[in-house]
């Protein structure tokens, strides 16, 4: 008798659609995902849901939603391996949100560390989405009984509700969800603004020469390099407590050729910040620019693009509606 083969785990992971998606984004979770989705079941999702919490223009959110599924599939997400949709087109994942703020405690939401981080940058709209946004959260996870979710640092605290309310839901009523285990990366390195290099890169600088996009020309990548900050000496050395800029240069030129650092410094000894930069700018710029002009391709056939995405949500409904409809039954709720 052949022995039955076990069943891939679940795992879940989005992104907001709330700008364009950087390198940092690019290195440290999409190149994963691309692995992951050959190992586990996968969703990944665009989840416009989340980004209305920070007020959205609609032209501008329906436009980012279809770039960042548009550069998930150039980053390598095959939709024919993964289950790729946009989060609004599943009406379950708010459906289940309600059963479960309805079992979340008041103060355990209240204690959210996001929430409280949020709510200082948009003081002008602290909204009730802003603080229940974790609960939507665990809704998207548990919908489809997730086994495994990469988080970083930032979500861990969600994810350790999403679990709470998982196991809550199956003492109250039965065992129904999955409780969801952290997924920890290969630790990938973290890339830094290019103007203020003690701090992460993100998406959403105000100052844009701080981050490079997956979406940048040739030209602009080349500039930004060009105008980084690196600081007073000349040597190219790894020192991350003490030169911030030059070692998140060497970080950028460690992951788009694979040298070491070690490698690196000895590349350049000898050499000022000018050939460094113009050789780190020309590394980036062969680095991404395949990922941009599939991104391209793809972005340019709009009814193709939607057609996945389309045949992407009616896949995760099955799965979300059968998730839902014992959740429904097992709270009391009348099915007609």
């Amino acid at each position: 008798m052949e022995p039955t083969q076990q069943p891939r785990k679940i795992i879940l992971s989005g992104m907001q659609p709330t700008n364009n998606l950087t390198i940092g984004q690019y290195c440290g979770a999409l190149r994963n995902w691309v692995e992951l989705q050959h190992q586990y079941d996968s969703l990944f999702c665009v989840v416009d849901q989340h980004a209305i919490t920070v007020r959205q223009e609609p032209a501008k959110l329906r436009k980012r939603t279809l770039d960042v599924a548009a550069m998930y599939m150039a980053a390598g997400i095959d939709p024919d391996v993964s289950t790729l949709f946009v989060q609004s087109s599943v009406p379950e994942h708010t459906q289940l949100a309600w059963v479960l703020e309805c079992l979340a405690g008041f103060g355990e939401v209240s204690r959210m560390t996001q929430f409280k981080d949020k709510s200082a940058q948009h003081a002008d709209n602290v909204n009730v989405g802003l603080f229940t946004y974790p609960v939507l959260m665990a809704a998207d996870i548990l919908l489809y009984n997730a086994d495994l979710v990469p988080v970083g640092e930032d979500q861990r605290q969600h994810l350790e509700l999403t679990r709470n309310l998982a196991e809550r839901f199956n003492f109250h009523y039965s065992p129904t969800f999955t409780v969801p285990e952290p997924y920890i990366p290969k630790v990938g390195a973290k890339i830094m603004s290019l103007q203020e290099p003690e701090k992460k890169m993100s998406k959403s600088d105000a100052n844009e020469k701080a981050t490079i996009f997956l979406t940048d020309s040739d030209a602009e990548i080349r500039s930004k390099i060009k105008r980084a900050v690196t600081d007073s000496g000349t040597d190219i050395r790894f020192d991350a407590e003490r030169r911030h800029g030059v070692a998140n240069l060497m970080t950028l030129y460690h992951i788009t050729t694979g040298a070491s650092i070690a490698e690196i410094e000895q590349e350049f000894v000898g050499l000022g910040y000018a050939e460094f930069k113009e050789a780190v700018g020309e590394a980036i710029v062969a680095f991404i620019a395949p990922v941009r002009s599939r991104y391209e391709a793809l972005r340019a056939d709009e009814d193709t693009l939607k057609a996945t995405l389309r045949r992407g949500g009616e896949h995760a409904r099955d799965r979300a509606r059968k998730t839902l409809r014992k959740v429904y039954k097992k709270t009391g709720f009348v099915e007609l």
